[in-house]
C-alpha cells in the first residue's frame, strides 16, 4: 500500500521572511524616484498595511496600488529593479530560521508551496531563493508583454488562498484530503479560510489576533524571528 505523501504550505510575508515584501518593494521604488510622488507613494503604501493588518483590506484595493507600480513598465527594467531589490532588501532578511523550516519539509519529501496575497512578480524570486519550486501567488495581468495592473484570476487573498490551491492540486489528481498530513505556516488572520483546512495550523510570528485565537483552538505557534520588532521593516 503506498504512503500518503505529506503537504506543506507558506504564508510568506511575516512568516518566511521577518517584512512585508510587497511594502517593502513599494517603499523601495518610492525611495529610488521609482514610484511617482515618492511621499504620495509611501503614504498609500502605509495605508494600505494599516487596512491590511485591520483585515479590512480588499484584493482589488491593494491591486490598483501594488499593480500599478508595474503597469506599462518595460519586463527588463523592472526585472533590473527586481535584481536590486533582493540583493538590498530581501537576501538580508532571509534568516536561517527560516531555511531550516523550509529545508525541514523538503527533506521529508513533502510537497511544498509558498501561498501568498503578494504579487508573482515580487514573491518568484524569494520562493526560488528558499527553494520551493511551487508558488501560489496573486497573478499581475499581462498584455503585449506589459503589466496592466490588473489581477489575472483569483486572488490569492483570504478564501481565494484555498481555491487557488485546490486549482493547483487539481492537476496533479490531489486535492486537500489526498495528504497523510498538512501545515499551512501563517502570521495573519487573513489567512484563517486556508488554516482552517489543514491537519497542522501553524500561527507563525502571529499577529495578536491570531495569536489568541491560536491559543484559542490549541494550535501550533511558532515564532521565528522575536528578536524582530518592526512589523513593516
Amino acid at each position: 500500500m503506498t504512503q500518503k505523501r505529506n503537504l506543506a504550505l507558506f504564508d510568506l510575508d511575516h512568516t518566511l521572511l521577518p517584512l512585508d515584501s510587497d511594502y517593502q518593494w513599494a517603499d523601495f521604488l518610492a525611495r529610488t524616484g521609482r514610484a511617482g510622488d515618492p511621499d504620495e507613494a509611501r503614504r498609500r503604501n502605509d495605508d494600505l498595511m494599516d487596512r491590511y493588518n485591520a483585515g479590512n483590506l480588499t484584493a482589488e484595493q491593494a491591486a490598483e496600488f501594488m499593480l500599478g507600480l508595474l503597469a506599462g513598465k518595460d519586463r527588463n527594467e523592472l526585472a533590473r529593479w527586481h535584481d536590486e531589490f533582493m540583493r538590498d532588501i530581501i537576501l538580508p532578511s532571509v534568516l536561517p530560521q527560516a531555511r531550516a523550516l523550509v529545508d525541514q519539509h523538503l527533506q521529508a519529501g513533502d510537497l511544498c508551496a509558498i501561498v501568498t496575497a503578494t504579487n508573482s512578480f515580487v514573491t518568484a524570486p524569494i520562493a526560488k531563493e528558499f527553494g520551493i519550486g511551487h508558488l501560489i501567488a496573486t497573478d499581475p495581468e499581462l498584455r503585449n508583454d506589459r503589466y496592466t495592473g490588473r489581477i489575472a484570476g483569483i486572488p490569492s487573498f483570504k478564501a481565494g488562498k484555498v481555491t487557488r490551491v485546490e486549482q493547483w492540486l487539481a492537476p496533479m489528481g490531489l486535492d486537500m484530503a489526498a495528504f497523510a498530513q498538512s501545515w499551512f505556516y501563517s502570521d495573519s488572520t487573513n489567512d484563517l479560510p486556508l488554516l482552517e483546512r489543514v491537519s497542522h495550523p501553524v500561527a507563525t510570528n502571529p499577529s495578536p489576533t491570531l495569536d489568541q485565537i491560536a491559543r484559542e483552538r490549541s494550535w501550533t505557534i511558532l515564532r521565528l524571528f522575536d528578536e524582530l520588532q518592526d512589523p513593516k521593516s
